[in-house]
């Protein structure tokens, strides 16, 4: 044999071939739910890459990790925050969310008073966008709406804005937990459903904007400044982006250190700074902090439609975050995976094929008690943990205080 050539083999990232497992597929006719045809319904080529993205999150949740979740696009605008996201973060199993401020400020558009629900509408994407103009009517990719509802929002932002309660300086997530509580009791209000924001501020789940002067919830917060600054009055809302980093810091120690589970999980959607800002708390306690013995994540799942060879952030697969300590370097074979696709089309398949297990192991539980059922099904607990989640944003200063004395204590040593 050349040796060559077996020196090849042998460095080969998939391993010996007689380990690997047997191709399964079953026809689709004999899945009685989602969770079976993604198991084996899904035999090879793309279909593979997301009955892995399934398994891993499966594997994930039943253990009981810590998930986060960073989303980027126009999710609230869509209305998809409805349709699946919401019902994926009210099961509990996600700690916090990375976004950008746009799917804060689109979240309050349903429940202003003008607006309807008759105000949102499909569009063709390639259609007259000069026409649209004409008619002052946005559109986001194929989501139309009046230019009206944006001034509306505008509008109401700025008086929330200018409430005595955030007239001090404040983290994003507080300012985002506060909007939420607003948001909320405008839904109840309309009668429309339970926003994003709203079910955040129930859960006490902290949401994070890393880039927040990158959207209208800032800018209307920039025209209060302004207009204080021009007629010599106060306006004191302000962000404090150094307390809101050494916040995210904070929850990621609190995943190493103080969770049962020692690691953490994170599912990322699309890309840009929601992705970047969600996988950055590693590198900010262990290069940046300096101190000892910092992981990255265990899980890391992510569905992006950037190519791997634009060398963007969007596009970087977990294996390359390893390198940056990003991502647990000794589990990274086993525990993640990236899968070239356009989030929206895949997600509510997956939520519903994870609300479906979910329910079939409540209605398992109902019928043969908790603890056979854990000795049958092991994942169960994770499945079925308390869905009022980890609340870490009611914790925040108490998990903010315990890194600064990690790090006092790691400064002295």
């Amino acid at each position: 044999m050349n040796p060559t050539r077996q020196d090849q083999r042998a460095a080969c990232p998939g391993g010996d071939f007689s380990s690997r497992p047997p191709l399964q597929s079953s026809p689709v006719t004999e899945a009685n739910d989602l969770e079976q045809l993604f198991q084996r319904g899904l035999p090879a080529f793309g279909g593979a890459y997301l009955r892995r993205v399934w398994q891993l999150l499966d594997q994930a949740i039943g253990a009981g990790y810590p998930m986060t979740l960073a989303i980027s696009g126009p999710v609230t605008a869509s209305a998809q925050h409805w349709a699946w996201l919401n019902p994926l973060l009210d099961t509990g199993w996600f700690a916090l969310v990375s976004t950008t401020d746009a799917v804060c400020y689109h979240d309050g558009h349903r429940s202003l008073a003008g607006t309807g629900q008759e105000d949102f509408r499909e569009v063709p994407i390639f259609g007259d966008d000069g026409q649209w103009r004409e008619e002052e009517i946005i559109r986001i990719t194929d989501v139309g709406f009046p230019e009206q509802v944006l001034l509306d929002q505008d509008r109401e932002l700025r008086r929330i804005l200018g409430l005595p309660e955030f007239q001090r300086r404040m983290t994003g997530t507080e300012m985002r937990f506060l909007l939420g509580s607003h948001f909320a009791q405008t839904e109840r209000e309309k009668g429309v459903p339970e926003g994003f924001l709203a079910l955040c501020h129930r859960k006490a789940i902290p949401v994070f904007v890393g880039a927040p002067g990158d959207g209208s919830v800032f800018l209307n917060s920039m025209r209060l400044w302004a207009e204080a600054k021009l007629q010599n009055r106060p306006f004191a809302f302000e962000l404090d982006l150094h307390q809101e980093v050494f916040e995210s810091c904070a929850y990621h120690y609190w995943g190493l250190k103080q969770n049962p589970k020692g690691a953490m999980g994170t599912l990322i959607l699309g890309g840009g700074v929601p992705k970047n800002f969600n996988l950055q708390p590693e590198p900010a306690l262990g290069q940046v902090l300096e101190m000892e013995d910092i992981r990255g994540y265990l899980f890391d799942i992510q569905i992006t439609t950037a190519p791997v060879t634009d060398g963007s952030l969007s596009s970087c697969p977990p294996a390359e975050a390893v390198t940056w300590g990003k991502v647990d370097k000794d589990h990274y074979r086993q525990t993640t995976e990236s899968l070239s696709a356009d989030y929206s089309m895949v997600m509510p398949f997956i939520t519903k094929a994870l609300l479906q297990k979910r329910e079939r192991l409540h209605s398992l539980e109902q019928e043969i008690g908790r603890e056979a059922l854990q000795q049958r099904h092991p994942e169960a607990a994770g499945y079925l943990r308390d869905p009022a989640g980890f609340r870490l944003f009611a914790q925040r200063l108490e998990l903010v205080e315990a890194l600064f004395q990690a790090l006092k204590r790691s400064r002295h040593a």
